[in-house]
């Protein structure tokens, strides 16, 4: 399931810093504006300890965990909806992505560079949601300009599209984002998917903070959090280059003592992933035999049939049943014999909606 987030913002806020921390590809991270012309792509290993528990039990020849994608994009700038700076390519870059983390500077350093000459989060913020709200306001009336005479001439399914197109026009003139706009019903949400806007994209802010900052945030952060409050969006809070640093460790060890020296419980970039994969409405479930043990990436309300197609098309084609363990059951009778001796192993038919955890073996024919 080839998902991705696109890590967004304004030059010089520390997106190739951060996604340097994320990928074992490397992006340029210097002290200039359009570091990032290109985007980078790197597969994120999303972080799970369940995987690791039924690997101690199961023994497998291999494990292997599910994986995201997080593409570094080119920074953006005021005008960007008409072209200016790497406008054209940033945004069409972002229209390829499935979510956005939006990188925000919350810290004060004279010896990096600012592209508006001092720090201001908030309307660093703003200068990206015009841009992209520019930009799907000129999609939509293009839209609006294509179905209005089939619309007015009775069309219903014209008419339900000018409907919902002129509710979107309305909140984007009033400078709101296209996720603002709740779809009434399925057709609605169907329109919504097929136009693709760009601020229809969940979104997860990520406030890039000085050491000192990294535990209890500060006035920026606050400022953020402020901005943010009706968006119904997440506010992480990351410093960028303390997770550089803790990167640059070689051990688990060594990492450890960093984070407890810091006063944190775990990497800044785990938190990140973990909400990256929330923030695409994602979820996990796990093949567990002595071949491997694997965590297997679907979407929350997936049914078996969708699940088992994510390993192979056949498997959704030909599915039978589910034989499905809760992952709390398998912990605790620490074999599949044992809890199928134990009555909580379960069959599931084709309507079975897949839990987060569910340990899945699949019965197919083709």
């Amino acid at each position: 399931m080839a998902l991705k987030c696109g890590i967004v913002g304004l030059p010089n806020v520390g997106k190739s810093t951060l996604f340097n921390c994320l990928s074992n590809a490397k992006a340029q991270a210097a002290n200039f504006p359009f570091c990032t012309i290109e985007p980078n792509v790197g597969t994120i290993t999303v972080p799970d300890q369940r995987l690791n528990k039924l690997a101690e039990l199961v023994s497998p020849e291999r494990i292997v965990p599910t994986t995201i994608e997080i593409v570094d994009i080119a920074g953006l700038v005021k005008g960007a909806s008409k072209g200016e700076g790497l406008g054209n390519k940033f945004l069409a870059n972002i229209r390829e992505t499935d979510a956005i983390i939006h990188v925000l500077r919350c810290f004060d350093d004279p010896n990096v560079v600012h592209v508006d000459g001092s720090v201001n989060p908030v309307r660093d913020k703003e200068i990206i949601d015009i841009e992209l709200q520019l930009k799907d306001l000129e999609t939509v009336e293009g839209r609006i300009t294509r179905v209005q005479r089939a619309a007015k001439a009775g069309d219903k399914e014209a008419k339900k599209m000018y409907d919902y197109l002129e509710r979107v026009k309305e909140a984007l003139e009033q400078g709101k984002s296209a996720r603002t706009v709740i779809p009434h019903n399925a057709d609605e949400e169907d329109i919504s998917k097929e136009l693709q806007l760009l601020t229809n994209k969940p979104v997860l802010y990520l406030c890039n903070v000085e050491e000192a900052a990294v535990v209890t945030g500060n006035a920026f952060v606050e400022q953020v959090r402020n901005a943010v409050k009706d968006e119904n969006a997440e506010v992480l809070v990351i410093g960028a280059a303390i997770e550089a640093d803790i990167a640059s460790l070689e051990t688990f060890e060594e990492r450890q003592m960093f984070l407890n020296d810091l006063g944190l419980e775990e990497a800044g970039v785990s938190k990140l992933i973990n909400a990256a994969y929330k923030l695409l409405n994602l979820q996990t479930y796990f093949t567990a035999g002595v071949k491997e043990v694997r965590a297997w990436t679907i979407h929350k309300g997936d049914t078996a049939p969708q699940a088992a197609g994510v390993i192979h098309t056949d498997f959704e084609k030909g599915f039978i049943r589910a034989e499905v363990i809760k992952y709390d059951d398998f912990i605790h009778f620490r074999s599949e014999a044992a809890v199928k001796e134990a009555g909580k192993m379960g069959v599931e038919g084709k309507e079975y909606v897949v839990k987060d955890g569910d340990i899945m073996h699949f019965r197919f024919n083709v």
